[in-house]
């Protein structure tokens, strides 16, 4: 008896919040959906081009003439999705696109947080006139629209260096994440000024603990929540952002193929030859809403406020 009242007490012990976060995320459908997605995407950008069947810039200029000089459609011979109007292999093309996504959303998220994370930390810290002016600082970049300032960044450094590495990719990362930052400063601001009257954080004081290992030992742990969820929903903008400024025509440089410029390049057939068209779009539909659907079920399961009630 005494082996099964320890056994009961131990099942009976609640589950800790990493776990009771993660069960009322598996049974958030379209989450595990969207996580599943995620997970093959980013599966997709590692090691998709180096299985794809055709390098992403290589033109099969014999199918294309023997084709009239048009696209192939899908279920070609040598070419499961077709081809664009150059004769280049239309799924090896969305697989380089897919690795140009992905890389964009994850960088872009990294200069959020190398940017975001201090600058909220710090105001909401110190407060006072650095909170003051960190604040007023934020509030100037939030006002000024977003994809207008993406654009300018993007047409003036272009010639640069910035403009020219990486095929351009390296211009965009910086672009997108100087605009993004603003959300990720004021999210964790108010997060520090919330905890940072807490009792944990007192005694910290009480023991001599400096300000600088408070903030990044003890405040920022308890704020990663939030920033996670933060960053998941972010990554749909990011990815949105690049495919928007390829679809203009000052994103990613050619030969790389971004959905955003698969998309233009197929709008000129899509009457004739919608699949250029449906098929990039289609991938860039479940990118976006795989990750968003993910980032609400985080924002669920993390929430405190819905501890204990599942």
């Amino acid at each position: 008896m005494p082996v099964l009242g320890g056994v009961e007490r131990l099942a009976s012990r609640p589950a800790g919040p990493r776990r009771d976060a993660l069960r009322r995320l598996s049974r958030n459908r379209l989450a595990v959906v969207g996580a599943v997605v995620v997970v093959v995407l980013l599966v997709i950008a590692a090691v998709g081009p180096a299985l794809a069947p055709w390098p992403y810039f290589v033109q099969d200029l014999d199918a294309i003439r023997a084709n009239g000089n048009r696209p192939l459609a899908p279920l070609s011979a040598e070419h499961v999705l077709g081809t664009d109007s150059l004769g280049r292999d239309l799924f090896s093309r969305l697989l380089d696109g897919a690795q140009i996504s992905v890389s964009v959303a994850l960088v872009v998220q990294l200069v959020v947080l190398v940017i975001g994370v201090p600058i909220g930390a710090a105001a909401g810290w110190f407060g006072g006139r650095i909170d003051n002016y960190l604040m007023r600082f934020t509030d100037v970049i939030y006002a000024f629209p977003d994809l207008l300032f993406i654009i300018l960044l993007s047409v003036v450094l272009r010639d640069t260096f910035l403009g020219k590495a990486m095929s351009g990719m390296l211009l965009i990362y910086l672009a997108i994440g100087l605009t993004a930052w603003v959300t990720m400063a004021r999210l964790v601001r108010g997060q520090v000024l919330s905890l940072k009257e807490s009792e944990f954080v007192e005694a910290a004081r009480a023991t001599g603990v400096s300000d600088f290992r408070i903030v990044v030992r003890h405040i920022l742990p308890n704020s990663i929540g939030p920033v996670i969820v933060a960053v998941t929903l972010g990554i749909p903008s990011a990815i949105l952002a690049e495919a928007t400024l390829s679809f203009i025509g000052i994103g990613i440089e050619a030969p790389r193929a971004s959905w955003g410029s698969l998309i233009n390049e197929g709008s000129r057939w899509i009457r004739s030859e919608p699949h250029l068209v449906v098929f990039p779009a289609l991938a860039l539909a479940i990118a976006l809403t795989s990750f968003t659907f993910l980032g609400d079920g985080l924002r669920d399961a993390l929430d405190p406020k819905l501890r204990g009630r599942q």
